[in-house]
């Protein structure tokens, strides 16, 4: 199973937020969307950071409530790991669990496809395993 499995379940919609944003308004659009993670762009197809709800609760503890009027390039997080639509499920789930990462890009070159969470990815994982388990039962079935 690949990236391009899950994106075909989910879609390639991407909720993404320019980086001179406030944090304020990156907050009210994680809210909105219901995701955990805005990709930061110019111009929706570029990547240049990413800001997760972990971004914004570590400036809040070093700005306290002053951060709301940081902008978000102030607090995302630069140099974002990303993954292609061809990569392994079970590439990014190790990728995800030793870098600590929730969220990861999906690139074409240098164009925005999609994200995938950590919850997609286990979600995936976890119908791929009830798969596996009625087919052997479905086997087991026969068998006898």
């Amino acid at each position: 199973m690949h990236v391009s499995d899950i994106l075909k379940a989910k879609g390639n919609k991407v909720a993404t937020i320019r980086p001179d944003a406030s944090i304020r308004s990156a907050a009210q659009r994680l809210k909105i969307e219901g995701v955990g993670a805005l990709v930061v762009s110019e111009d929706g197809t570029s990547v240049v950071g990413i800001l997760s709800e972990r971004d914004i609760s570590h400036g809040l503890a070093e700005h306290g409530g002053a951060v709301a009027e940081h902008t978000v390039s102030d607090l995302m997080t630069r140099g974002v790991i990303h993954c292609v639509a061809q990569d392994g499920i079970a590439q990014i789930a190790k990728v995800m669990t030793q870098r600590r990462i929730r969220h990861l890009p999906v690139m074409e070159g240098q164009t925005l496809i999609g994200i995938v969470s950590i919850g997609d990815v286990v979600r995936h994982r976890l119908d791929e395993l009830e798969l596996e388990a009625n087919v052997l039962r479905d086997y087991a079935t026969v068998r006898h």
